[in-house]
C-alpha cells in the first residue's frame, strides 16, 4: 500500500511533467467562448457566484461527458454524486473512447448542440495543448485554481491536470499461473496472453504502455523505440493479443494479461470480486506515470453545467471521489495540509514509488514515435 509520505510527492511528480506547457499553450490559438454564462470564463479563481452558476446549470437541463466509463477513476460514483447534489442528469458518450476520439467529437459537433456534442473532455496530457491549438477549448478557472501546480495547467485556464496513475499488469490468475513481476517476464507468457487497453495509435493509455515497456527494456523518457521493439517480440512470438483489453476480456481469459493504469486495473479487480481472481502488479522497472487533464469544449451545449462539473471535480468532494477510484488527485498536497483525506482512502492507494512522469516535449516525441512506428515495427492492428 502507498503511504502518506509517498503520496505527498504529487507536486514534485507533476512538476516534472509539463515544463514545456506554458510555451506550447501561449503560442496556440485561443478557443472561442463556449457561451454567455453566469460565471464568465476565467473568473472562478477570483470568486464564483456559485448560487448563480448552479441556477444557470440547472436551467440548461443536463451535462454531456465523453469517454468516462463508470469504472475509470470511480467516474460512476462521481457522476451519481454530482447528479444527486445538483439534480442535473449526466449523459456519457462513447464511454471507452480514446483521447483523440474525444477531440474528434468536439470537431464533428461544432455546429451541433444536440446529444452527440460533448461539454467536457478528460484526455491524456498531450491532448491538452493539442486541443488548444485546434481551438477546441473554452477557458475557465475553478475556485481551487491556486491548488493546482502551475506546471499542471494551462495559464489561461484552457485545461488543467486532474489525476494520474502508473502503468501496471492486470492479471487473471485463474488463467496465468506464473504472474509477471517485470517487463521481461511478459516474454515468457503463454500464447495470446498480453493485451493493451486501446489502440496504440490513438489511445494515451495504450501509448503509455508501449512507452513504459521501453523504460523497462533499455529505453528512456527520450527514447520510446525499445518499447516498439519489445512489442514486436511479443507479437512475433504470438504472445501479444491484438484485441483491446477490457474487463470482460480479462475475465473471460481472451486477454488474461492487460496493460492498464493502476486505477483501471484495481477497479477491475474490485468489480470482478474474485470471479475470476485478478492481481495487479506495478512492474519493478519501467514505472511510467500518466496525467490526464480536463477541458471544457468551446462549443459546449451546456457551458454552465460544464463549469459546475469542473467546480465539483476540483472540490475536496470530487478529489476524494477520484481517490476512491485509486487515482492520485491533482490537489492532493493541498488536501493533506487541510487534513481533508480520510486515512482509509489514503491507505487504498497502490505503491508506485520510483515512478516518473514525462514532460510535454517528451510525450509529444514519444507519441510521434509510437503512433508512426507501431504499424511498421509491430504491424498488429488492435481493435
Amino acid at each position: 500500500m502507498r503511504t502518506r509520505s509517498s503520496l505527498s510527492r504529487i507536486a514534485t511528480f507533476v512538476a516534472i511533467a509539463t515544463l514545456a506547457v506554458a510555451a506550447c499553450s501561449s503560442s496556440a490559438t485561443s478557443a472561442p467562448s463556449a457561451a454567455t454564462s453566469a460565471a464568465p470564463a476565467g473568473s472562478a479563481a477570483a470568486g464564483t457566484d456559485m448560487t448563480a452558476l448552479i441556477a444557470a446549470a440547472k436551467a440548461e437541463g443536463g451535462l454531456t461527458l465523453i469517454a468516462t466509463p463508470a469504472s475509470w477513476c470511480n467516474y460512476g460514483g462521481i457522476i451519481s454524486a454530482f447528479t444527486a447534489k445538483y439534480g442535473i442528469p449526466v449523459n456519457v458518450l462513447n464511454p471507452d473512447g480514446s483521447s483523440q476520439q474525444e477531440l474528434d467529437a468536439i470537431t464533428a459537433n461544432k455546429d451541433n448542440k444536440g446529444p452527440a456534442a460533448p461539454d467536457v473532455v478528460d484526455v491524456g496530457l498531450a491532448y491538452g495543448p493539442k486541443g488548444v491549438a485546434e481551438g477546441l477549448y473554452a477557458p475557465y478557472k475553478v475556485a481551487t485554481w491556486a491548488d493546482i501546480p502551475d506546471t499542471a495547467k494551462d495559464p489561461n485556464g484552457m485545461w488543467y491536470g486532474d489525476y494520474y496513475g502508473v502503468m501496471s499488469f492486470e492479471v487473471n490468475t485463474d488463467v496465468v499461473k506464473s504472474v509477471p513481476q517485470d517487463w521481461a517476464d511478459l516474454l515468457n507468457a503463454g500464447k495470446n496472453q498480453v493485451s493493451l487497453a486501446g489502440d496504440p495509435t490513438q489511445s494515451s493509455q495504450a501509448e503509455s504502455a508501449v512507452w513504459a515497456a521501453a523504460l523497462g527494456n533499455g529505453g528512456s523518457l527520450d527514447n520510446a523505440q525499445p518499447g516498439l521493439d519489445f512489442f514486436k517480440k511479443l507479437n512475433d512470438a504470438g504472445i501479444f493479443v491484438p484485441v483491446i483489453g477490457k474487463t470482460a476480456t480479462v475475465a473471460s481469459g481472451e486477454t488474461p494479461i492487460r496493460l492498464a493504469w493502476t486505477y483501471n486495473a484495481l477497479a477491475d479487480k474490485d468489480s470482478l470480486k474474485n470471479n475470476p481472481n485478478v492481481t495487479v502488479v506495478v512492474p519493478k522497472t519501467g514505472r511510467l506515470g500518466g496525467m490526464y487533464v480536463q477541458a471544457i469544449s468551446a462549443y459546449a451545449p451546456h457551458p454552465n453545467a460544464a463549469k459546475l462539473w469542473m467546480e465539483y471535480l476540483y472540490s475536496d468532494e470530487g478529489q476524494l471521489g477520484w481517490m476512491s477510484g485509486y487515482c492520485n488527485p491533482i490537489r492532493y498536497d493541498a488536501m493533506v495540509k487541510a487534513n481533508a483525506i480520510p486515512a482509509a482512502i489514503a491507505a487504498k492507494m497502490p505503491d508506485t514509488s520510483g515512478a516518473v512522469l514525462p514532460t510535454l516535449d517528451q510525450i509529444t516525441a514519444a507519441v510521434s514515435t509510437i503512433t508512426k512506428g507501431w504499424p511498421t515495427t509491430v504491424g498488429a492492428t488492435v481493435k
